[in-house]
């Protein structure tokens, strides 16, 4: 069914048309593929951004974030101990409470998460879009009802999206309309970092050469095959900027060339980003790896850096063409490609031009623009 998704109200009624997006990601967290293309969706249409449920507080809450005059980040707050029944329970009264007060019909529905589905399947929409992004299943702590929810949001979906192309391979025999819409990039932004600018406090003590790495840190990384780049290189520095999300802090390796400076403003990374020499992507090969598609690759090459990588199957087969992405294979290839990728730091002239060659083929506008075609045209209905 095709809509035109306006943002005024319903003819002859005080109704709103309005899309919900369910995230198991903050809206504060790491700015990333959600906040990318659900700001564009608030372009169009209010937009209520549902995160995951918080547990620990002291009695049940639903706060609001009004993040624009039409995107709105709900946040449902939990006491501690609550069970799973509860917390659907909650969740979808919370839900439902919030469109008959704010007089709001949703006509589409995008998930992030398949866990959302058990607590708003029996909402009514014109379009249900499923992003899967990573395959959540392979994550540590993944709930083990996860796969059963994601087969019922499949059977609903009118649209599905991945993040990249391996896990579009996956999934494309589930449902008849599934489209990959691999990371992309808002390269004006971290074009800056191309330019000299104000080295940020936590990094300017650190000497060079600098050798960063910018997201989440967590079980996805390879951490002895960082401790052993520090070993091999103690002249080398290392930054580390992103928060530490599922592995203990104690459990990261400590050098005194590792420099962890935790999570920053997206606002902030240019500057980070500008005063490093090389950018690394030191993932560990595994299930929880298998399908990502890491929206750094393109940002660190918008930056102007040359990229060591992990063979990522989605960064090799995207980018692995460029001459300033490196691949390497275990860890004294990982130390021998940063040393060339070092080496191309200072003549960037000729590898820039294939980089932004590539780069000027896709940003986060020319993505969700192609993903709402596809929902104006209607899904598969």
């Amino acid at each position: 069914m095709k809509s035109t998704f306006s943002k005024a109200s319903l003819a002859n009624s005080n109704i709103t048309e309005c899309a919900i997006c369910f995230s198991h990601l903050r809206w504060d967290f790491v700015f990333q593929r959600p906040n990318h293309l659900i700001q564009r969706l608030s372009f169009s249409k209010p937009v209520i951004f549902w995160e995951e449920p918080i547990l620990g507080g002291e009695a049940t809450a639903l706060e609001l974030v009004e993040v624009s005059p039409f995107l709105t980040v709900a946040r449902v707050k939990l006491p501690s101990g609550a069970d799973p029944a509860t917390v659907l329970h909650e969740q979808k009264k919370m839900l439902d409470v919030l469109l008959e007060e704010r007089r709001l019909r949703p006509v589409l529905l995008w998930y992030y998460t398949p866990m959302a589905h058990a607590f708003t399947a029996h909402l009514r929409a014109e379009m249900v879009v499923y992003d899967c992004m990573d395959e959540l299943s392979a994550f540590a702590g993944a709930p083990a009802e996860l796969q059963a929810e994601e087969d019922k949001l499949f059977s609903r979906a009118d649209l599905v999206f991945t993040g990249g192309y391996s896990l579009y391979e996956a999934k494309r025999g589930r449902h008849p309309s599934v489209h990959a819409f691999p990371s992309s990039i808002d390269a004006a932004h971290f074009r800056q970092a191309r330019q000299p600018l104000p080295i940020p406090l936590d990094q300017a003590a650190i000497p060079g050469p600098r050798l960063g790495y910018c997201g989440v840190i967590d079980e996805r990384l390879d951490r002895d095959l960082l401790a052993s780049l520090a070993d091999a290189r103690p002249d080398w520095q290392i930054v580390m900027v992103g928060p530490v999300v599922k592995v203990l802090p104690a459990d990261l390796p400590r050098r005194a060339n590792i420099h962890y400076l935790g999570m920053k403003r997206y606002e902030e990374l240019p500057a980070y980003l500008s005063g490093w020499d090389v950018a690394l992507m030191p993932f560990a090969i595994n299930e929880a790896t298998r399908f990502i598609s890491p929206t750094k690759t393109p940002e660190y090459l918008a930056a102007g850096l040359p990229v060591v990588t992990t063979p990522i199957a989605d960064v090799v087969r995207h980018y692995g063409h460029l001459a300033a992405v490196l691949v390497a294979y275990g860890a004294k290839d990982f130390i021998a490609q940063a040393e060339i990728a070092l080496e191309l730091s200072h003549v960037p002239e000729p590898w820039l031009v294939q980089v932004d060659a590539l780069l000027d083929e896709t940003s986060w506008d020319r993505t969700y623009a192609d993903m709402e075609a596809l929902i104006l045209a209607g899904g598969r209905r």
